[in-house]
């Protein structure tokens, strides 16, 4: 962890800005809008990633992978009136997430030192170029400002998805000695395992 010295305190600002202000928005959110709505909304904003995980799954060499989402998507996005439904489960059409951080890995890419930023989730360099890559693939951007959309959806989607985590983080930090240590090291085995599980199967290969 060679920028830990920067990491640390960006993380304590991230655990602190969760803490006291999108935790606490995020219970509020909850109140307004019941779980089936917001479970719903976690599904369309879902829907509209659909662009990423079609690209990477096919440069990943996954093509049936990539055409299953772009039938979920057409499904979801009829039928689930814009994803709000995900009818494509009902027909047995499972999501194949995969982003461009994961590829660039799959391609052979190294990691990178592992990186905090604030107000985003862990990354190592790999995975923050990765982000920067996948957010052109964002279908919202299209169709305004992107500064004028990009941002309220944003913030929306991350209060939405907090909320449904509530009880997932509640009082985790009584229960870890450094979190700091325990989150770069679940992300780091969960980034690791994302690549290796997407690597083309070498089986059948004749080696000469």
């Amino acid at each position: 962890d060679p920028w830990q010295s920067f990491n640390q305190p960006v993380f304590a600002f991230n655990h602190g800005f969760d803490r006291y202000l999108l935790r606490p928005v995020a219970k509020v959110w909850s109140i307004v809008l019941p779980d089936p709505g917001r479970r719903g909304l976690d599904r369309a904003f879902d829907n509209l990633g659909m662009p990423q995980r079609f690209v990477n799954n096919l440069l990943q060499g996954h093509p049936l992978d990539a055409g299953t989402e772009l039938a979920r998507f057409v499904v979801n996005t009829t039928a689930g009136v814009a994803g709000f439904i995900d009818v494509a489960h009902l027909l047995h059409l499972e999501e194949h997430d995969a982003d461009m951080g994961q590829t660039l890995g799959v391609w052979g890419a190294h990691p990178g030192p592992y990186l905090m930023l604030p107000l985003l989730p862990p990354l190592t360099v790999r995975d923050g170029i990765g982000r920067g890559i996948d957010s052109a693939l964002n279908p919202v951007g299209y169709f305004a400002v992107p500064i004028v959309v990009t941002i309220p959806v944003d913030v929306v989607q991350a209060v939405n998805e907090r909320s449904l985590k509530l009880k997932l983080f509640d009082n985790v930090e009584d229960d870890v000695i450094d979190l700091y240590s325990a989150v770069r090291n679940a992300y780091l085995q969960k980034r690791r395992h994302a690549v290796e599980s997407r690597r083309p199967s070498m089986a059948g290969v004749v080696h000469v």
